[in-house]
């Protein structure tokens, strides 16, 4: 394979053309054209679950930039027309990533990006917040240097690496052949590829912070065994552990994220396999290919199971509210669970004293986006106990529930709220469960009838918060509660009681009069997939962790067979 050619003339009036101002040196050649179009996918991955836009971004600051920009616009372009899977918008100007004109897009293409490419902190803002709230982020190559300032790569936005997965630009050769394993073989973007692995020619990046397998779950990487190190090095391009990876994909809040090395030289772009792997990239970020995202470093049998069967298993915020939420993002970490839900009325902590609740400010909200990231925790769900039905004030819980980026409030709000609450649900794709407390506390909630009588007619962004402990000391059969609710049932707080009745408290999963593992056996049986299954725990408030690693060490058992089963 060969790449574009540059002379040097070509090279030095394309620098003193970078030094007047950014820019996309490298025009498509006509034969390169023909080359992608007889690539291009002719079907998409997966069908698209309505129209989506794609923005790719192509700027360069204080760089040249690469050859293949101008191929991989073109074959993205033309992938989306002939796929009828997205809509490109190719852009070069940092005001489209105001929130309105960000708005109007599903995710966003850095196209090997080098360079600082704006400073202006709204907009930087506005870009980790829609990823945050479940935009898509895509980047490839040089992508990991941007928002660094070159030549040099010199940081000067340290979220913006942490949120792609990797900083740095150390490579050998612009041809290095190397042979590549597939780290996830049965990954859905990866399924163009032999399991086996392939050899290739690409100028590859070599990675070390922020890159780690405890952040991103990669899809590929060199194989060492089978590849030979040889050639100049530009920077250092040496690690102990000899992990190269070269592609991977990650959860950051609620947005999908991709990035892969394998972009420097403009054939990558007419190569049929590579273009089939980044179709499936991008409709992943897009929001139609599903795709685990469960750091490599974290998966065990158990979240294999788990994701095969589409759960979460995750802590509710209320086992650890004694503690502060970065607290209980830790002992969430040191359980080996990858979700948390969050509580309204629970100390931040971190130097932040104050609760997880509307008007935080942004560097606070920030400092909780890194903790979650540095403990390799998402946070699923939020109690909020009584969302407002006016305008300005439902607005402004909703707009927090964008910043932290759940998918799914659990809330006990007002009937006469519900009809603001609905609008909201679908204008932020944030889904509102009903929680039940007793018969005092949730007079209209407390039975799963309740729930579905304040449903009917409703979008099904809003349904049943079950809290199974509540259920019982109120004489409700968790397993007949979810089989009325079926679909209904968006999240649910898992329960094992040593007694029912009013008196009932928590003991280990398995171990009480619950029935857990027919009522988890019920939930697969139905299909329900809940934002998550809330693993609380309301006793023993400082010495619960033996009893938690106890409930958690169940589920597992419980999912493994289940996922074998099929």
């Amino acid at each position: 394979m060969n790449g574009c050619a540059v002379t040097r003339r070509l090279f030095l009036g394309f620098a003193a053309g970078a030094a007047a101002g950014p820019r996309v040196l490298f025009a498509q050649r006509p034969e390169e054209l023909r080359l992608i179009e007889a690539a291009v996918p002719q079907r998409a991955v997966v069908a698209a679950r309505r129209k989506r836009r794609l923005l790719i971004f192509d700027l360069n600051v204080g760089y040249g930039g690469h050859g293949s920009i101008a191929t991989a616009n073109k074959a993205f372009e033309l992938m989306g027309k002939k796929t009828g899977a997205f809509e490109t918008v190719i852009s070069r100007d940092p005001s489209v990533f105001e929130r309105q004109s960000l708005g109007r897009f599903d995710a966003v293409f850095f196209n090997n990006t080098v360079g600082n490419l704006f400073e202006d902190t709204a907009l930087r803002r506005n870009l980790v917040e829609f990823v945050y709230a479940g935009g898509g982020l895509m980047g490839v190559h040089g992508t990991s240097v941007a928002f660094t300032w070159w030549p040099g790569a010199h940081e000067d936005w340290p979220e913006f690496g942490i949120m792609l997965g990797a900083r740095g630009a150390n490579h050998r050769e612009s041809t290095e052949h190397v042979f590549i394993k597939l780290d996830d073989p049965d990954h859905p973007i990866n399924q163009f590829f032999d399991p086996a692995g392939f050899e290739y020619r690409d100028e590859y990046f070599r990675f070390h912070e922020v890159y780690s397998r405890d952040r991103v779950r990669v899809l590929m990487s060199i194989d060492t065994a089978r590849s030979k190190f040889e050639g100049r090095q530009l920077g250092n391009c040496i690690r102990a552990d000899d992990d190269y990876a070269l592609a991977w994909v990650r959860r950051y809040g609620r947005g999908r994220v991709f990035y892969s090395t394998i972009a420097h030289n403009p054939y990558v772009f007419w190569d049929g396999n590579m273009l089939r792997f980044y179709l499936a990239a991008a409709q992943f970020v897009l929001g139609d290919l599903d795709a685990p995202t469960i750091a490599s470093a974290r998966l065990t049998p158990a979240i294999r199971a788990q994701e095969k069967l589409g759960w979460r298993l995750g802590v509710e915020a209320y086992t650890f509210h004694r503690y502060t939420l970065f607290e209980t993002i830790d002992k969430t970490a040191e359980l080996g669970l990858p979700f948390v839900g969050g509580l309204s009325f629970q100390k931040v902590g971190g130097g932040i004293d104050k609760n997880l609740e509307p008007g935080l400010a942004d560097a606070e909200l920030e400092a909780i986006r890194l903790k979650l990231d540095s403990a390799g925790v998402s946070m699923l769900t939020y109690y909020f106990h009584d969302i407002p039905g006016d305008e300005a004030g439902c607005r402004s819980v909703f707009e927090f529930a964008r910043k932290i980026g759940i998918e799914t409030f659990m809330s006990e709000p007002k009937l006469e709220a519900l009809d603001t609450i609905e609008k909201f649900c679908d204008e932020y794709d944030i889904n509102v469960a009903l929680h039940n407390h007793g018969p005092d506390q949730s007079p209209h909630y407390w039975r799963p009838e309740g729930v579905l009588k304040a449903c009917r007619g409703r979008s099904k962004r809003i349904g049943a918060c079950g809290d199974v402990g509540y259920w019982m000391r109120a004489g409700i059969d968790p397993i007949g509660a979810v089989r009325l609710l079926k679909d209904r049932l968006i999240t649910i707080q898992m329960h094992d009681l040593h007694d029912r009745g009013p008196d009932g408290y928590d003991v280990p999963w398995g171990t009480g009069v619950a029935k857990v593992t027919e009522l988890i056996e019920e939930i697969h049986r139905l299909g329900i997939e809940p934002t998550m299954f809330g693993l609380e725990y309301s006793r023993d408030w400082f010495e619960s962790m033996p009893k938690v690693a106890q409930c958690i060490e169940f589920f597992n058992k419980v999912s493994v067979r289940l996922a074998a089963k099929g």
